[in-house]
Formats: C-alpha cells, structure tokens, sequence
C-alpha cells in the first residue's frame, strides 16, 4: 500500500517521522494532484531539501557533513532570486534513496555553522526551484522575522525596511 492510500500518515508530522515525507508534503497531498503526485514521489527520490542554513554556510561546508551519509551526487545552492546570493537552503542528491532516507533520520536537526538544520525528503529537483520565493528575491520567512539573527543577514527584511523608511522621513 502505498503512503497516499494510507490516510493515517496524512496525521503524522515529519518531527515524529524521520524516514518519510515532511508535514508540508502531507498537507500538499490533502489539497492537490500535484501533492498527491509530489507525495508518491518521495517514496524513491535521491534528493533532499536542507532548510535552515546560514547564509554563509559553503558547499564545501555541505558537502563535508553530508557526506557522512552517502554518495552525493550534486548540491544546488539555494540562491536569491535577484542578487543570486545564498539565502539559507539548498537541495543535496544521493546516489540512492536509501541513502537519503539515512541521510534525514541521521543528520536532520544536527548544527552546521552554528545552526541546527532541517532536511526532509524532497519530490526531486527541477531548475528554478532554487531561487528564493519572496517578494524581495529571498525566503518568504525571513521577510516577516522581527530578530535579529546574524547567519541569515542580520533583521528580516520588513524590520529592515521599517526602519529604512524611518530613516528616510528624517
């Protein structure tokens, strides 16, 4: 049987599950064919999404510690879609699927330059995915962060720009 038809794993989050899809893959297939097909792809995909990264983590650094699981193939940074900067992910591809599944039961929530990261299995890679989904060119999260978090940039980018416009009225 596969996950699709099991409407029991629809429930369960990947914090709880290590070795299937992500809660966002879960609730994707819910909602659409295209989750549905997403969801029965990540029961034989080599690749992987890494959430989480410092903007200045290198793929040298990546490569070093996810290694450790099994033969990479490619890691595709994640860039900013405008300044084609690092912008705190990446996708990571094995040789074989089991070695991606070990790869997420062993290394998700783990530290790479001072922050833990989150890796979940991922449908596949197609080009264009790598860019960042926000309005100004990054992550969609760091543009609604109020902290201050110097491995992502410093402020998100609506303190940044509050404060900007601040700066412009004086």
């Amino acid at each position: 049987m596969s996950r699709i038809d099991n409407p029991d794993l629809f429930t369960v989050h990947s914090t709880e599950r290590t070795d299937g899809p992500s809660g966002y893959i879960l609730r994707q297939a819910k909602r659409s064919q295209k989750g549905q097909d997403d969801l029965k792809a990540v029961e034989t995909t080599k690749t992987l999404y890494v959430g989480n990264l410092s903007f200045y983590t290198s793929e040298e650094q990546i490569f070093e510690l996810f290694s450790k699981a099994g033969e990479i193939t490619r890691i595709i940074m994640g860039l900013d879609r405008f300044n084609k900067t690092p912008c705190g992910f990446c996708f990571v591809e094995y040789e074989t699927h089991k070695q991606a599944v070990d790869c997420v039961k062993y290394i998700n929530g783990t530290k790479l330059d001072d922050r833990v990261v989150k890796v979940d299995l991922d449908p596949g890679f197609v080009e264009g995915r790598q860019y960042g989904r926000g309005s100004s060119g990054g992550q969609v999260r760091d543009e609604f962060r109020d902290d201050y978090d110097p491995g992502r940039g410093g402020y998100g980018k609506r303190w940044s720009q509050a404060a900007q416009a601040d700066r412009d009225a004086l």
